[in-house]
């Protein structure tokens, strides 16, 4: 006898707890993708953002000019963010006539240190849950095969004359929750990976800038101005 051994007609003869095991991992894997797609346009626009201040901050403009215009700005790069902490502190302790250079150097250098640590868990928000996929996601979907073969097998038993034409159905069944198990996992893996890269590529780009501007508020307060 011919039977639909298609991925549809599998997934709608299975058990009821192998459909639940495959309908969570659908959805994990569509919410996955939500924050594939969302990560890689957000790590896109920061890195064009940075990219754009970075060139006018080298450019040479007034660090002054520069901060009043930053502030004005709605959607920053975290490079601004940085800047506009460490020179508001700056200039907050030049108004109360603090005339210690490395005070004002360590104050301006907390304040980049605590906004570059606000864009670092900004760039990282959602990458626990793509890790947290990719390594749970294959689990659960051999947990639905193991649940399906057990469920085929004491079906079987019912059965006197056991054929392959009898059991491959059931083990078919069983075998789709590993594959979309795999399903969900796989890009999710691939695209953490991706991102883990990219965002520790931001982070050693947003330190060096913390570094150079130090040594750019250093000479001004030295100079004093």
């Amino acid at each position: 006898m011919n039977q639909d051994l298609s991925i549809v007609s599998l997934i709608m003869h299975a058990s009821l707890a192998v459909q639940l095991v495959i309908a969570g991992l659908l959805l994990v894997s569509l919410a996955s993708w939500s924050v594939i797609f969302g990560k890689l346009i957000g790590l896109g626009q920061i890195k064009r953002r940075n990219d754009a201040f970075e060139s006018e901050f080298w450019s040479g403009k007034n660090l002054n000019d520069l901060y009043q215009s930053v502030g004005n700005r709605q959607d920053g790069a975290p490079l601004e963010r940085i800047f506009a902490s460490g020179m508001r502190e700056f200039l907050k302790l030049r108004e109360k006539r603090v005339a210690d250079s490395s005070a004002l150097l360590d104050a301006a250098r907390r304040a980049m240190r605590a906004s570059f640590q606000r864009e670092l868990d900004a760039m990282e928000s959602n990458l626990s849950f793509l890790a947290s996929v990719g390594s749970v996601s294959p689990y659960v979907g051999l947990f639905g095969t193991i649940w399906g073969i057990m469920h085929a097998f004491v079906g079987l038993s019912n059965l006197q004359q056991v054929t392959l034409a009898t059991v491959a159905p059931g083990i078919a069944e069983a075998l789709v929750a590993t594959a979309i198990g795999l399903f969900a996992a796989i890009p999710a893996v691939l695209a953490y990976n991706r991102f883990a890269r990219q965002i520790d590529r931001t982070a050693i780009t947003l330190e060096t800038f913390i570094e150079e501007f130090s040594n750019i508020l250093q000479r001004n307060s030295t100079q004093g101005g």
